[in-house]
């Protein structure tokens, strides 16, 4: 291997991701901030409503995400094809089903609701904190579906300043009303909810005075023609990786509501890990967004040995950025939790739980690396099946545990299976990309 080339790719994936990272933390930040404001108010079911609420709204969000990843992958394609105007044009066909999306999300809001909380048996405080929540944090749906769209686009083309300065703004903005709602005007749940809707309206605004003036140059009644073609394509891949985020949010849901039927202790502790690990998520995220456009530019130029450079360069780095941050986790885990509770019910379980969340943090890098990989790649069935078996795995561990273990252990069984449903992502789609790269098959 060209070991001039590998070292330039690393320069190049450095000078994309870094900015990427110290940006993408400050979105866990908000988790982190909700969770620390209602951490320290006097009753954990304010903390467990949250969880639910924001967890309710984090699934039907996420399940949107397929917004910005099938619009990262066709645009960086299209760029590595030297095809700005085809880009531009996958950019308003995204728009137009982000807009449909998000309307039908609020038309239906009240039997979504219903049918949602119905399904997780959490005690009558909990439940009503956070239909609380999701009351006011589902009007964030257009601008956040937008939002994915626009940072689809500006992950494709590598413009990391101004999805820097959208991150900042809309967080930034969340953790200024957050301490002034939930602090200040003692709103509680509610106010970080109306926290969370008006970051994300100042976030579209901002990126709506970026992309105008660039739009305004393009021949915009070629934009506007929708082309049932382009569709088409758009919906195969968001297809599939609909699917793909079923199962993920299936499986995080599934620690939640477990958590829930527990107790509220539970629920409260289980919310401090998984914010603390969306945190170390959000960070490896970076590399994963700079793999997606790099991947996607050398597909596009039909570049095999430059993809293979790419994802040899973005290995290192993510498994580096993994074991420190797991490392730096079983040094000051007692620490990070403390700052966000001080109910010591809900410390002491955190606590218990915490070496799981250590051994997460330790293998899940490869699972994010490779998932930009295959979106850069736009090799989304592959995405879809690798989840799938996760999901198979998720299950099957925890109801073989669960079998066995005392009432009092069943939380163990709950993040040993999400264990396995970590490694089990990372393993096939590393064995998948390794088999197509050997086949020559990077290129269909």
């Amino acid at each position: 291997m060209n070991i001039v080339a590998l070292v330039g790719q690393q320069r190049k994936l450095l000078l994309l991701a870094l900015p990427m990272i110290f940006s993408n933390i400050t979105t866990p930040l908000l988790g982190l901030v909700d969770t620390a404001v209602i951490g320290h108010l006097e009753h954990s079911y304010y903390l467990g409503g949250i969880a639910v609420g924001s967890m309710i709204i984090s699934i039907i969000f996420w399940l949107c995400g397929f917004l910005r990843m099938s619009t990262t992958g066709v645009i960086a394609q299209s760029l590595g094809q030297g095809d700005d105007k085809l880009g531009w044009r996958y950019f308003i066909h995204s728009l137009t089903i982000a807009l449909a999306i998000s309307l039908l999300l609020l038309v239906l809001q009240l039997p979504l609701r219903e049918l949602i909380f119905s399904l997780i048996s959490a005690s009558d405080e909990v439940t009503h904190y956070g239909e609380i929540y999701f009351n006011i944090r589902i009007y964030s749906a257009p601008a956040a579906l937008i939002n994915l769209v626009i940072l689809g686009h500006l992950v494709a083309s590598a413009r990391i300043k101004w999805l820097i300065y959208q991150l900042l703004c809309v967080n930034i903005i969340n953790i200024a009303l957050d301490l002034l709602f939930v602090v200040g005007f003692e709103w509680g749940v509610a106010g970080a909810a109306y926290a969370s809707v008006i970051a994300d309206y100042c976030g579209l605004a901002l990126l709506s005075t970026v992309l105008y003036p660039q739009l305004k140059q393009q021949d915009l009644a070629v934009l506007l023609k929708l082309d049932i073609t382009m569709f088409r394509r758009l919906f195969s891949l968001n297809r599939d990786i609909f699917i793909r985020s079923v199962a993920l949010q299936l499986c995080l849901a599934f620690i939640t509501i477990t958590g829930a039927r527990l107790g509220d202790n539970v629920v409260a502790a289980n919310a401090i890990l998984l914010h603390i690990f969306l945190f170390a998520s959000y960070g490896l995220d970076g590399f994963a967004y700079a793999a997606e456009s790099m991947v996607g530019h050398a597909k596009g130029r039909r570049d095999i040995k430059e993809i293979n450079r790419v994802v040899i360069a973005a290995a290192f780095w993510c498994g580096v950025l993994g074991v420190s941050f797991a490392l730096a986790l079983w040094l000051w885990g007692e620490t990070w939790i403390g700052w966000l509770t001080n109910i010591s019910a809900v410390k002491q379980l955190a606590l218990q739980y915490l070496p799981w969340l250590v051994g997460v943090c330790v293998v899940s890098w490869l699972s994010f690396l490779m998932d930009g990989v295959y979106i850069g790649l736009t090799d989304t069935r592959a995405m879809r099946n690798s989840m799938l078996i996760a999901c198979l795995v998720f299950f099957v561990l925890w109801f073989s545990i669960g079998e066995i273990l005392e009432p009092n252990q069943l939380n163990h069984g709950v993040w040993l299976a999400f264990l396995g449903f970590i490694v089990t992502r990372g393993v096939t789609l590393s064995v998948k990309y390794y088999q197509n790269y050997q086949q020559g098959r990077l290129l269909d």
